[in-house]
C-alpha cells in the first residue's frame, strides 16, 4: 500500500472541509483544491478519496440543483447553469428527467410568474420596454414562441410610436 504524502493528507482534509459546507460538482471541488495550491496529484488523490465515500456525485448535485430551481427558471437556463458548473449534458438531462418525474414542472407557469414580476397583465409597453422584457425572458432560457404565447395570453402588447411610422 502506497503511503500518503503530507500534501495529499492536507488536500483530503481540505476536500472534506469544502464538502462539509455545501455539495459540489467534481469540477467545482477540483478547481477549489487547485486554487488552494494543491498539486494535480494531490488534488486527484483527494477527489478519489471523497469519491470512495460517496461524498462526490454530480448526478445527486444536479438533481438537488434542479429541484431547488425548477419552479423559478426554465429548463434550458438550468441545464446551461449546470454545464457552467462542469456537469456533463448527459448527467444534467438524467437529473432533469428524475426531478421532472417528481415535480412535473410547468414552464409556462414559471414564465407567467416571471412576466408578472416585470409587468401587469393588460399592459401596453413601448417598443423599447417590450424589447427589454423579451430579451430578459430569452436570457432566462424561455423560447420565443412561449414568450409570445404568454404575452398574448396576458394581453401585454407593444404600442407603436406613431411618429416613427410616418
Amino acid at each position: 500500500m502506497a503511503s500518503v504524502s503530507e500534501e495529499q493528507k492536507n488536500a483530503r482534509r481540505k476536500a472534506m472541509l469544502l464538502l462539509e459546507h455545501m455539495d459540489r460538482t467534481e469540477k467545482g471541488l477540483s478547481d477549489r483544491l487547485r486554487q488552494a495550491g494543491f498539486s494535480a496529484e494531490a488534488t486527484e488523490d483527494a477527489m478519489e478519496y471523497v469519491r470512495s465515500y460517496g461524498y462526490l456525485n454530480d448526478l445527486r448535485y444536479a438533481e438537488n440543483y434542479i429541484s431547488f430551481r425548477m419552479g423559478t427558471k426554465s429548463r434550458q437556463k438550468i441545464l446551461q447553469e449546470l454545464s457552467g458548473k462542469g456537469v456533463d449534458r448527459a448527467t444534467a438531462l438524467a437529473a432533469w428527467e428524475a426531478a421532472a418525474e417528481v415535480e412535473q414542472p410547468d414552464e409556462l407557469a414559471v414564465l407567467r410568474a416571471t412576466v408578472q414580476k416585470k409587468c401587469q397583465p393588460d399592459s401596453a409597453l413601448d417598443e423599447k420596454a417590450m424589447r427589454r422584457l423579451q430579451g430578459f425572458l430569452l436570457r432566462r432560457g424561455f423560447s420565443y414562441g412561449d414568450i409570445s404565447h404568454v404575452l398574448d395570453e396576458m394581453h401585454i402588447t407593444c404600442e407603436r410610436n406613431s411618429f416613427l411610422s410616418e
